[in-house]
């Protein structure tokens, strides 16, 4: 290897200062979409428009970032804003035609993303449209994506196995009754790459299965949590209602219909590696000619999963930079006060692993530090530091 690809390498790491910069940017800009979105979650409110207004304050403000290099720097939307109510798990992004409006008491999930450099920033967060203190199973749902999602980020450490996480999650579901929803992975992060090798199961079962695989210094993650109120098994109701796809690039067809030609040279040029939204395309076009690219593997579809009707879904998801000096959590957001009627105060073991610390001591070899006496949290207290983390984010 030359020299120069050695450099080149090192610079995709979280060695590199800049590559923590480009995370961190691409983060503070989710981080800020994110709360615009919202705050524009109101009942009536076109589920669409608000997807849109998402995406364009993200492209706007990655656009106005590195104009004046040398090199050009791609940047802009790493995933398209997803707007998923109540029982719908995720991806529901709408096409422009689309007239679903939200509703009062509404349990929204949004998912959303952004890159600077091919340096991903991901963040999910549930909010309901209500005044006032949310109680209930919602209260419910919400706390134990919201728990599990505080408990993840002291157990994805360098040194910790995928499968530890795995079953911290089911426990603090099991404390809130709850279900962890089956076929969420939690992926590392890397350059351009959304969906790594290494990844986190959230609930296992036969038919899933992923390698052990152990956290290590300089890496990055997508810790994805996702709760239900139901059985936790989703299902795809409607294929019309998936709109967001991937570039396969390790797959290539001769394809065979004019429509699917056009749209799939189009979709190289605009987004060859980043999930992207079939907004972004010719509607009527689209809709002809993605069948016949997904049909032969092209693109990779996010489908709309769903829950059973009158079960609720929560969605919590962080980018984390697991640095010498401890786990960095960049993407956020301030959570509503929550009265859920179940909870973790019986359980010593989760209680045990919110006590850990997030950051290590920079001597005597990156020893933890003793946890804080916010760190052995009650229900409210883990609520309102995770209010305090994300406002802290948003700054």
């Amino acid at each position: 290897m030359s020299d120069d690809e050695t450099k080149e390498e090192i610079e995709l790491d979280l060695t590199s200062s800049d590559v923590v910069t480009k995370y961190k940017s691409a983060a503070e800009i989710v981080n800020k979409a994110l709360h615009l979105v919202v705050s524009e979650c109101k009942p009536k409110a076109k589920i669409v428009d608000i997807c849109e207004k998402g995406d364009a304050f993200i492209r706007e403000q990655a656009g106005s970032m590195y104009k004046n290099v040398k090199k050009k720097i791609e940047r802009g939307v790493a995933f398209p804003t997803c707007i998923s109510v109540n029982n719908t798990v995720c991806h529901f992004s709408p096409m422009g035609s689309d007239e679903t409006v939200l509703e009062e008491n509404d349990v929204v999930k949004i998912d959303m993303g952004c890159h600077i450099d091919g340096f991903i920033a991901v963040v999910a967060h549930t909010h309901v449209l209500h005044e006032g203190p949310v109680a209930g199973r919602a209260a419910d749902v919400i706390a134990a994506a919201n728990t599990a999602a505080e408990v993840a980020l002291r157990l994805v450490r360098p040194g910790k196995k995928n499968k530890d996480v795995t079953e911290a999650i089911q426990k603090v579901a099991a404390a809130y009754d709850c279900k962890v929803v089956e076929g969420v992975l939690s992926h590392q992060l890397k350059q351009y790459v959304i969906d790594g090798n290494k990844v986190v199961l959230s609930v296992g079962n036969p038919e899933t299965r992923v390698d052990d695989a152990e956290f290590e210094e300089n890496e990055v993650y997508a810790v994805d949590i996702v709760m239900s109120t139901g059985d936790g098994k989703p299902k795809l109701l409607d294929e019309k209602q998936t709109t967001i796809y991937k570039r396969a690039v390790d797959k290539n067809y001769h394809l065979k219909m004019k429509a699917s030609r056009f749209i799939f040279s189009e979709i190289s040029q605009k987004f060859p590696i980043m999930p992207f939204s079939a907004r972004a395309l010719e509607e009527k076009r689209a809709r002809l000619g993605l069948v016949e690219c997904v049909n032969h593997d092209l693109l990779q579809p996010y489908p709309v999963l769903h829950e059973k009707p009158g079960d609720l879904v929560a969605h919590i998801k962080f980018t984390v930079l697991l640095m010498p000096n401890g786990s960095d959590r960049i993407t956020s957001h301030p959570v509503q006060q929550l009265q859920p009627a179940k909870g973790i105060d019986n359980d010593s073991e989760i209680k045990a692993w919110l006590a850990l610390g997030i950051k290590t001591k920079k001597k005597g070899g990156g020893k933890k530090k003793k946890g804080k006496k916010s760190d052995h949290l009650t229900e409210a207290e883990l609520m309102d530091e995770e209010t305090a983390n994300g406002a802290a984010a948003q700054e």
